[in-house]
């Protein structure tokens, strides 16, 4: 069993502590750390049993279902604090999200990999793909924000017309999603070869061997749908407490929703990320750092926006000066490293050090949740 399956089954044991410390009023700082600390392993295994299947079902519905769950975690938990009426907090993890795949799990891979090793190569191509349309869609939630802010003789949007102008963004996203998809699954299947033949979900490598490699399809099938339903009822106790215990900590929602959200939902593809990149397979890091940004972008943020007024509490894209340059600097030091096909433990340490400045300026900016 690999090392990260045994910390994610050691780890489960934390779910019934939650829910009895939650049923027999143990205290919500008791609750919050056991939510966390499960959370963690069945983002693990959803993560896991994703990876599983897609080498089962094959190339294109591998890929699909990469597609459909690979941000899974972040979007179950996003929707049970939207569900709370946390949108403060949701709205500000779309931003931290952004920071952590970029500035955090790629920063992790590059300093991971590179102990040891002069540099680690990876296909531009990778990095290019996703790079490229992650870039679009990251900015294209920014818009209404700086549509929000330059205005014009009246000044900003108001309320009404913010929402109205992010519902539009979220369709013509989900629209280009959809195109994504198309691309990626048909029409320039093999620009994503690389990858596919390190993750071994080409064809020769899924079926070289008659399929007698393929892991079982019912097992995983099960795990993936008991972790997805355990990972929406750790969330639900895990949101029902964060605003009382942040702020008996002094932390404020925007520090919450930056930093702490994205940790807990990406926990998962930040250990694939690191794990691969200590192989020496810079193309998976890579691809999931970037990857997982663009499904943020296009899939993630628009369910939220399309789903947040029939749970009550609308949603939308005005983002505060800060938080627009936080995330346009972590796409472009992104892009800036990765853009050469080569990385050092030095590039890692340098967006590591981005991150923790962008983190440190939200800690200072934010006033306690209120």
């Amino acid at each position: 069993m690999p090392p990260r399956l045994r910390i994610a089954t050691g780890l489960l044991a934390m779910l019934p502590v939650a829910a009895a410390a939650d049923r027999l009023h143990w205290g919500d700082g008791i609750v919050f750390v056991t939510s966390i600390l499960s959370i963690i392993p069945l983002a693990i295994l959803l993560s896991t049993a994703t990876e599983e299947l897609s080498l089962t079902l094959g190339p294109s519905l591998g890929a699909l279902l990469n597609a459909l769950f690979g941000n899974a975690t972040e979007l179950i938990i996003a929707l049970a604090a939207l569900r709370a009426g946390l949108v403060d907090i949701v709205k500000a993890s779309i931003t931290g999200t952004v920071m952590a795949n970029l500035l955090l799990a790629l920063g992790l891979s590059m300093l991971v990999g590179g102990i040891g090793r002069s540099e680690q190569r990876f296909q531009p191509v990778v990095a290019r793909v996703n790079g490229s349309a992650m870039t679009l869609a990251v900015l294209a939630i920014l818009i209404p924000s700086l549509r929000g802010m330059v205005g014009d003789g009246a000044g900003g949007l108001d309320a009404g017309a913010a929402e109205s102008f992010s519902l539009f963004v979220a369709w013509v996203l989900l629209a280009v999603y959809a195109l994504t998809l198309l691309f990626s699954l048909r029409t320039h299947r093999t620009l994503y070869a690389v990858a596919e033949a390190d993750l071994g979900v080409d064809g020769e490598a899924t079926h070289g061997d008659g399929g007698a490699s393929k892991p079982p399809l019912l097992p995983w099938v099960a795990v993936l749908l008991a972790a997805t339903v355990g990972l929406a009822y750790a969330s639900e106790l895990f949101v029902g407490v964060v605003e009382t215990v942040t702020e008996s900590l002094g932390l404020s929602a925007l520090f919450t929703g930056v930093v702490l959200l994205p940790l807990l939902g990406g926990a998962a593809e930040y250990l694939t990320a690191v794990s691969m990149a200590r192989k020496d397979k810079m193309d998976l890091a890579v691809s999931v750092a970037l990857g997982s940004t663009l499904l943020v972008g296009l899939l993630v943020v628009p369910v939220l926006l399309l789903v947040a007024p029939l749970l009550g509490h609308p949603l939308d894209l005005s983002f505060n000066a800060y938080e627009v340059v936080a995330v346009a600097t972590a796409v472009l030091v992104s892009n800036l490293v990765s853009l050469d096909g080569r990385s050092d433990w030095l590039e890692g340490v340098l967006l590591l050090a981005a991150y923790a400045i962008l983190a440190a300026g939200f800690f200072f900016q934010g006033s306690p949740v209120p």
